[in-house]
This record gives C-alpha cells, structure tokens and sequence, in this order.
C-alpha cells in the first residue's frame, strides 16, 4: 500500500509583548476565544484547555452565518514552559508551537503536518491569518485587562439564562450599575443591542453593541461598538477609544439543580475598580431573583 508524503508548514510572527504575556494568551481559553478565528467570518464560540502532557484541549470553530464548523482538538505530547508547546490532533496530525523571547519582543513559530483534502496554500494562508490575528490581538490589548466573575446560582441554566436576559428581571439586576438600567434590541446572534440608562441630570447613556454569539442556557457573548452620549450614537471617532472591539462573555456550566454562571469582560483602567465593585453586587443580585422564583 503506497503511503502518503507528509507536508510540513511553518507561519510565524513576532509579537511587541514579553514571552509571559504571550504565552499567557495563547494558552487561556478566555483568552483564545478572542483570537481564533482567520477572518471576521469565522470565530470561536468556546475554547477548552488542559495544558499538561496528555491533556486535551478544544476549540468550536464556527462560520458567523451559521453554514459551518468544526471542533479543533488534540492531545498535549510535550509542555515546555515559555518555550514550547507539541500536541498532536485528532486527525493524527503534529504540530509543534516554539515561543523565543528577546526582551519585550517574542516570536512564535507554528510547524504543522498538512492535511490531505486542502491545499497546502490554502492550509498556510488559514493559519498564518490565525497566527496574525493573535499578534493583533496581544499587541492590542496593552490598555485592557480581562476581568472575569462567578456565582453558583440554585437554579437550572435554563432558569438562570431566561432571568438574566427577561426585559423586567435585566432591568433588576444590572440596576446595581444604573437604577434606570435597561436594554433595547434583540438577544438573537448578529442583531444589534443597545444597553441604556440615565444619569442625575437626565441625560442618556449607555452603549451600542452587537450579539456576537448565542447559545440559549450555554453561552452568550456581546461585542461592544461604542458609545452613547445624551441620546446620540458614536462609533468612532476618539471618543470611542478603548470600547470599540471590548467583548463581554456569559457562560453557564450546569451540574445537577445549580448552575456556574462565570462572566468575562474586557476592561480599561479606567473602569477596573468600578467593574471590581459592582460585578459582585450585580451577580448577587441575579442569583437572589433566581432562586426566589
């Protein structure tokens, strides 16, 4: 039986951020969702990670219009810390990932096993455009830090999902942020949300988002567009520096009557102390509707 030469692919980048950093933000899920995706028609829904010899690790890839996707998986053969990383896929294919710092410069480097049924181009352009967007990403997120917050709440994630999103419940749990908190627009994956509420002299605020994902009791994640100043929608322009782009995830995890609702966002400095303060409260909040009803 005639076998099969193996074709082997590199892509690389060098990144203007430490080794630590990078390392950090190629290995965290909370983190991978963010980045994977080789164009705005592609992204990850949920990512999960054992980084360990023998540990398995998973990424859902999914066309935005809902044609396609595919789980992107494997097993861990070798961990180097801040140096290397070599798994093997489930399609038996190897991968080798080598991280070479230079101060506060690193490099990444990809080597991986072709597959049979694309063509070799076609596979090195995908992944080179993966890689680059991991650069944009890191190189991006310099002002932002990602926060993230749970609650075990005593509900079903059904429950959990239906009061956190209803019209009247949202209003009474994000009221820990603004007491005139509500939204406008659809929950539905690609339509446009607008969160608002008022401020002591009456002037409306909030801001214009989008549904980048929706997975009923699963998973939801919102990208933030801009803002909203006195009633007036801005996307651009310098007063939309450091929101445009900010995402914010919703993941329930359920396991027997309860639920883990985790939340993770993208923050500024300049909100941190705030999110840090008034997260807690609001998720507090959320968990005593739902087990009240």
């Amino acid at each position: 039986m005639a076998t099969i030469d193996k074709k082997i692919l590199t892509v690389e980048v060098i990144i203007n951020a430490p080794v630590e950093k990078v390392w950090t933000l190629w290995t965290d899920p909370k983190h991978i969702v963010r980045w994977n995706n080789a164009s705005d028609d592609w992204y990850t829904p949920r990512a999960e990670n054992d980084l360990r010899v023998g540990g398995k690790f998973l990424s859902r890839m999914e066309a935005k219009d809902g044609s396609n996707g595919f789980d992107f998986s494997g097993e861990y053969d070798k961990i180097e810390l801040l140096k290397q990383i070599e798994y093997t896929l489930a399609d038996d294919r190897e991968v080798k990932v080598s991280f070479v710092s230079n101060g506060h410069e690193t490099t990444v480097t990809e080597i991986f096993e072709a597959e049979q049924i694309n063509p070799a181009e076609m596979q090195q352009f995908g992944w080179q455009s993966i890689m680059d967007n991991f650069k944009r990403y890191i190189e991006k997120s310099g002002h932002l830090e990602l926060l993230h917050f749970e609650i075990v709440i005593n509900c079903s994630a059904e429950s959990v999902y239906k009061t956190m999103l209803g019209k009247e419940t949202y209003t009474e749990w994000t009221s820990e942020f603004n007491p005139t908190s509500h939204y406008k627009g659809s929950w539905k994956r690609g339509s446009k949300i607008v969160f608002l509420g008022t401020d002591g002299e009456g002037k409306t605020g909030g801001m214009v988002s989008t549904i980048k994902e929706n997975i009923p009791d699963r998973f939801l994640s919102i990208e933030h567009l801009g803002i909203i100043q006195n009633g007036k929608e801005i996307t651009s322009g310098p007063e939309v520096d450091g929101w445009a782009g900010m995402l914010e995830n919703y993941t329930f995890a359920q396991a027997g009557r309860k639920t883990l609702l985790s939340v993770d966002i993208d923050s500024n400095q300049e909100f941190k102390s705030y999110f840090s303060e008034t997260w807690p409260k609001a998720l507090k909040k959320l968990k005593s509707i739902c087990e009240k009803q």
